[in-house]
């Protein structure tokens, strides 16, 4: 009878399951290294920015180049801050200066301005053999720290900086997870615990995984437009202590994924409360130059700490970190950066130079694009004039399009989207249905990762659910970065705003 044959199809199929299992766990056991054997802190480790949602617009590309019939054409990835991959074109001088160092023949050509030659001649001299492919020294090639100290004191009004407390770094990333390697110790209750802005970013939370450290949120107000607020760092503080030994605050300004940019006054608070709670800072700040909202403006936590005296900035320790990946560079895949320590103990000083000399150098092409970025053209150069044009017409790109992506997000009833002051992405809070919550639930997933799931299957859109990043229990939301071209940010922002109002009909 069917019933019989389908009886026997489910026996056949669980027995070839069972007989796979079986084959897997025999196959596993003659293996050194298994899912039961590996680092247990590397399973711990999640990253949003390329989770379970990109790889499955990953899948859905691949499909929709197979023939297969979907809703849509194409999937547009906001997921994440890539500016090239979005269409931003990169900076004329910037590629000059690399083509010459790639390939120094082209020295001899007319076609490259003098300005981009001298900058090229120079780092080609200070690399073993003249050549971009040899090692440079750990810490980064010499001239090329000596500009980066010489643009920190011109960006922070004269404040001295100090070649030899800048380390060159393969993006901010490789040097946050480096203080992070130096920072935490301890078992136990003495366990080093690391205090992250919630919403977070998630490199320190899937970087804490790694090390074994103990993450200790403190929660942005979003409705004060995701600021610090002095009273959370002390609650989330004092909670920390019952624990474990918290010692490090890192801040994230201008913000990410929340797109804030923190007040001087704010900046202030935090380093009194570092310096009163005994805490060790770091300041990514990648965005720095990605600040669109009227009345705001970037202050870096080394100016502010200088400006309150001797008795901060001989004793708080801070390390700041920049990129080549934002700002109006979005030279992601060079993986360029700097980081710069404050008040570090001359002995650890020792033991981060060991720990940088482990990995040998950053890339070297890395190094030469972030000189680009410290010591651009100036006024008489021949390249200042495309330049500054170049510079100013994607920053001011980048400001409309944070102010149209704010404004048409608070059009769509269920959507309330903050002021995207700076950096690359917007942060809206989405109100979700009971009943989609409940229906999220019993699949085991987060109800923005389910909304996320659905839009993506629908629409195309490829963003990263509020629950990557962290947030406030019952709250949700997503990161949408604004950098799509605006014709097809405006189709983006259409399309989830006809998404949200159908999802609410649906689970309603």
């Amino acid at each position: 009878s069917p019933r019989i044959g389908v009886s026997l199809v489910s026996v056949v199929s669980e027995t070839g399951d069972l007989k796979k299992m079986t084959d897997n766990a025999v196959f596993s056991q003659n293996k050194v290294l298994t899912i039961d054997t590996m680092n247990p802190n590397v399973k711990n480790v999640e990253y949003a920015v390329r989770g379970p949602i990109v790889q499955r617009a990953v899948q859905i590309e691949k499909e929709l180049r197979e023939g297969m019939k979907k809703p849509f054409t194409e999937v547009i990835k906001a997921n994440i801050g890539d500016a090239h991959a979005m269409g931003q074109q990169p900076i004329t001088f910037f590629r000059q200066v690399l083509a010459l160092c790639s390939y120094p023949e082209l020295l001899k050509d007319n076609m490259f301005p003098e300005d981009a030659k001298s900058r090229a001649r120079r780092i080609l001299q200070a690399c073993g053999g003249s050549s971009l492919g040899a090692y440079s020294a750990s810490q980064g090639i010499d001239c090329v720290r000596q500009d980066v100290a010489r643009y920190i004191e011109r960006r922070d009004g004269g404040v001295p900086c100090d070649p030899d407390n800048v380390y060159l770094t393969s993006g901010a990333s490789d040097g946050i997870v480096t203080m992070l390697k130096l920072l935490v110790c301890g078992e136990g209750a003495s366990k080093t615990g690391v205090m992250i802005s919630i919403p977070q970013y998630p490199l320190y939370s899937a970087a804490l995984a790694e090390l074994g450290a103990v993450q200790v949120n403190y929660y942005l107000n979003e409705e004060k437009c995701w600021s610090m607020d002095l009273s959370e760092l002390e609650r989330s503080l004092a909670e920390a202590r019952k624990h474990c030994n918290p010692k490090v605050l890192c801040i994230i300004n201008p913000g990410n994924p929340t797109g804030q940019v923190q007040s001087r006054q704010c900046i202030e608070d935090v380093i009194r409360f570092a310096a009163k709670e005994h805490l060790f800072l770091m300041a990514d700040e990648v965005y720095q130059d990605n600040v669109y909202a009227e009345g705001c403006q970037f202050h870096s936590f080394k100016k502010v700490l200088f400006e309150l005296g001797p008795q901060y900035s001989n004793t708080v320790e801070l390390v700041s970190f920049h990129s080549t990946s934002k700002c109006y560079m979005g030279e992601c895949g060079f993986r360029g950066g700097y980081m710069e320590v404050i008040n570090m103990d001359p002995e650890v000083k020792a033991q981060l130079i060991k720990l940088v000399s482990v990995r040998l150098c950053p890339a070297v092409p890395g190094q030469a694009l972030m000189d680009m970025v410290v010591n651009s053209p100036q006024p008489g150069e021949p390249s200042y004039t495309t330049f500054m044009k170049e510079r100013t017409a994607t920053l001011s790109l980048l400001a409309e399009k944070a102010k149209l992506t704010e404004e048409m997000l608070n059009t769509v009833p269920g959507i309330t989207c903050n002021p995207v002051q700076g950096a690359m992405y917007s942060f809206p809070n989405i109100s979700l249905p009971q009943k989609a919550i409940k229906e999220a639930k019993a699949l085991g997933q987060a109800p923005d990762m389910f909304y996320c799931m659905k839009m993506l299957e629908e629409t195309g859109i490829c963003l990263v659910p509020g629950s990557g990043f962290g947030q406030k229990d019952g709250t949700y939301h997503f990161r949408m970065t604004i950098l799509p071209p605006t014709d097809k940010l405006k189709l983006l922002l259409a399309k989830v705003k006809e998404f949200h109002q159908k999802f609410t009909r649906q689970y309603s």
